[in-house]
């Protein structure tokens, strides 16, 4: 199976806030339930299987990522993963191989409201100019739910892609090539945006990353500055283009594109 998007994380202050915004911004939202760290969240699911994960923590965790980028600067993405091509093991071998430090296998688990508990294995590199892998260990229907849960009023079917915002282009397209074994099917500078990228294809979902090389990348700036690598903006595939409204959405840069 090639790799794919698995989920994308959306750290947020207040849970409940953020899953009545969703729902108005036409996403079906659920309730996901509460990890052993005392963090919540609420999934949107995908005609394609990806989905959206919101959380919100109930204390800090200084020694989690995704806590102090929320503490720092607020709502908004923090990371995103990708479902590993073969096994999390194999993969993992691989990646180290091709020169890649990441951490793991790391054992996740989750309670559901209805009182189900999930499991699964993360490997998660310190950088995240590069994507987190997750695998299932428990059925991946119990965590990712399928059905009518995957229907949204505003059209949306599935990801289309996943901008990330790097520092250094070049450093990153090598570990992107290293991690998913794939070569770029576009790299340079972009004529007249001052920015540069790099896109990987998987499937009909597009990585791209993109380097601020002039004084008009003012938000890709602040957001490194703000935020770090990672993350920076998602495409849905839906029904016609548009924008989504950022403070709905809790700080994160989503947009529609029509499916041709």
């Amino acid at each position: 199976m090639p790799l794919s998007i698995d989920h994308i994380v959306i750290a947020v202050t207040d849970l409940d806030q953020a899953m009545r915004d969703y729902e108005a911004l036409g996403f079906t939202v659920l309730a996901g339930g509460e990890h052993p760290r005392g963090s919540r969240n609420a999934l949107v699911v995908l005609a394609d299987g990806a989905y959206l994960e919101i959380i919100a923590f109930a204390r800090p965790v200084p020694d989690f990522r995704w806590w102090n980028v929320l503490n720092d600067a607020g709502s908004g993405l923090v990371d995103y993963a990708l479902l590993p091509a073969d096994t999390l093991d194999t993969d993992l071998a691989r990646a180290r191989a091709a020169g890649i430090e990441i951490d793991g296998p790391i054992d996740g688990a989750r309670l559901k409201p209805d009182g189900t508990d999930i499991a699964w294995r993360s490997a998660r590199p310190p950088e995240p100019d590069i994507p987190f892998l997750c695998e299932d260990v428990t059925p991946r229907a119990l965590r990712v739910p399928e059905g009518t849960a995957r229907e949204h009023a505003n059209g949306v079917t599935g990801i289309a892609g996943v901008t990330v915002a790097v520092r250094d282009l070049a450093a990153s397209v090598a570990r992107y090539k290293a991690l998913t074994g794939l070569e770029p099917a576009a790299f340079g500078t972009v004529p007249g945006l001052g920015f540069g990228l790099a896109q990987f294809r998987l499937g009909r979902q597009v990585l791209s990353l993109t380097e601020a090389r002039s004084d008009a990348c003012e938000g890709l700036t602040r957001h490194l500055d703000r935020r770090g690598q990672g993350a920076f903006a998602i495409s849905f595939f839906g029904p016609a283009d548009r924008p989504l409204d950022r403070a709905l959405a809790h700080g994160a840069r989503l947009e529609i594109v029509g499916e041709h």
